[in-house]
């Protein structure tokens, strides 16, 4: 039987919840608002307390007789082609550990796409998973890494035969994406799985020109963010499962174990919101974003000083396979500027947040949710800022090394080193040691540094340039990077 998309059994739920003037004796305390803080319900207005209900017991009831969250996730794997669904509403984060849980454990080797995020990496922290990374594609030229290929994971599986399986993101979030039919197909040859980090390709299956998403390709894992291209609430993810290498019951018992006792309901209602919404009317939303999308990088380009990043860019030998042009990824170099300097800027003049800012670009990323008002804003603030460059204080230079130079040597596993002796060293004195903590430069949240790896002076200098042009590095112990935390040298 067909699946009905024009339900949406959450909202139905807590519609119908509200309709009947539930009278509860149970969590949450503020009691449908009744006893929040008036300044709180002036901010955020009632109607979130009264959409946050318990899952169990509220929404449904006590033994969750009317399935509602398993209806809600039924349709959500229909809409996407994937055989069972799982909703998170503690982010990919949660996601992507659930996944690598369910194909690898303690000392068990996975491979790994080096370009992860770092929830990856906190995986491999929680798990004793081994990592077997394998290097992204890098351009040396822009200083961008793409996923790596299928021949890179071909090459990693010859070289570590007792692989549990492989993981690789696709898109990143500057817009490339990987062959996952290909990679998929490398996994499948060995009867092991594929996990895919999706979390920025939410609008993916919903537009035929747009990239093939993780479940067409093949892939039997696909962790997707809902509340990062789509319309979800923050912390809404999903993540989908197809094929017989991963036990359903053994994932959804992974995913409990990390997962909060106490789903947020307003995260489970966006959730099951934006899947009908897409069910309906996908390919149309999603073809009037992309429409948009080329309007406004087409006249981002005609901004003397700024060129926006293309699939000539990003794809073709030896870099990415696919290319999606939502992120809307513009270079400044023409500027002579800083994507930090020209986000700090955008922010306090023009009150427009970028996304993206690394040492040359910013990404100011265009979705169904915007129209010619919010891109004329835009357009804009970004003349006004290629004007203003010229007086800006001469932007400081962030010494990025060459490919080679940003490969360190796993000399432990990021498991023991994050919970081994650990000492802080000054920065000048800290490569050859192996670290103990992971330095992240956030946005986009890829690890330059991973506990367990042997620092290098080029990775440290980078970082610490980074730093005084204004990266913003959230995870180390010392935030301003004067010490590194280190292994103790008796447990090295």
């Amino acid at each position: 039987m067909a699946a009905d998309h024009t339900s949406a059994p959450v909202l139905e739920a807590l519609a119908d919840h509200r309709r009947e003037g539930r009278l509860s004796f149970t969590p949450p305390g503020h009691k449908q608002a009744r006893g929040a803080d008036p300044a709180v319900r002036e901010v955020l207005g009632d109607a979130v307390f009264l959409g946050d209900v318990l899952a169990s017991g509220g929404l449904d009831d006590r033994l969750t007789r009317g399935r509602v969250v398993q209806r809600a996730q039924e349709l959500m794997a229909d809409a996407v082609h994937a055989e069972h669904t799982f909703f998170s509403t503690c982010g990919s984060s949660l996601s992507v550990k659930a996944a690598m849980l369910a194909v690898a454990g303690p000392h068990q080797k996975l491979l790994i796409g080096r370009d992860a995020h770092k929830s990856v990496v906190s995986g491999l922290i929680l798990s004793g998973i081994e990592p077997v990374w394998v290097e992204p594609r890098w351009d040396a030229e822009r200083h961008i890494a793409h996923p790596p290929s299928a021949t890179d994971f071909e090459q990693a599986f010859a070289a570590h035969p007792d692989a549990k399986g492989a993981l690789i993101t696709s898109p990143t979030p500057y817009g490339a994406c990987a062959d996952l039919r290909a990679v998929a197909e490398v996994c499948h040859r060995r009867s092991l799985p594929l996990i895919v980090d999706e979390a920025w390709g939410a609008h993916l299956p919903f537009h035929p020109a747009l990239p093939s998403w993780a479940m067409d390709a093949g892939a039997d894992i696909c962790v997707t963010s809902i509340h990062k291209m789509g319309s979800g609430l923050e912390q809404g993810s999903v993540f989908h499962l197809r094929g017989d290498l991963v036990e359903p019951k053994l994932l959804g018992m992974r995913a409990d174990l990390l997962g909060t006792t106490s789903p947020s309901v307003l995260i489970l209602a966006g959730l099951d919101g934006w899947r009908r919404q897409m069910a309906l009317r996908g390919e149309e939303i999603m073809g009037g974003a992309l429409e948009l999308a080329a309007e406004t990088r087409a006249a981002v380009e005609d901004i003397d000083g700024m060129r926006v990043d293309g699939r000539g860019d990003y794809c073709g030998p030896g870099l990415a396979h696919d290319f999606d042009p939502l992120p809307g990824v513009v270079d400044l170099a023409g500027l002579g500027i800083t994507g930090f300097q020209a986000a700090d800027w955008l922010r306090e003049h023009r009150k427009v947040d970028a996304h993206l800012n690394d040492h040359r670009r910013i990404g100011m990323q265009i979705t169904h949710g915007d129209d010619r008002r919010t891109t004329g804003e835009l357009l804009a603030a970004l003349k006004d800022l290629a004007r203003a460059a010229p007086g800006l204080p001469p932007a400081p230079r962030v010494e990025v090394p060459p490919p080679a130079g940003l490969r360190m040597a796993q000399a432990r596993l990021p498991r023991d080193a994050f919970f081994g002796p650990t000492e802080d060293v000054p920065v000048s004195r800290a490569a050859g040691r192996i670290a103990a903590e992971m330095i992240t430069p956030y946005p986009p949240g890829i690890p330059a540094v991973l506990p367990g790896e042997r620092l290098t002076e080029p990775v440290l200098r980078y970082l610490t340039t980074g730093l005084a042009a204004g990266m913003h590095l959230p995870d180390p112990s010392d935030p301003e990077l004067g010490t590194v935390r280190v292994m103790a040298r008796d447990a090295e």
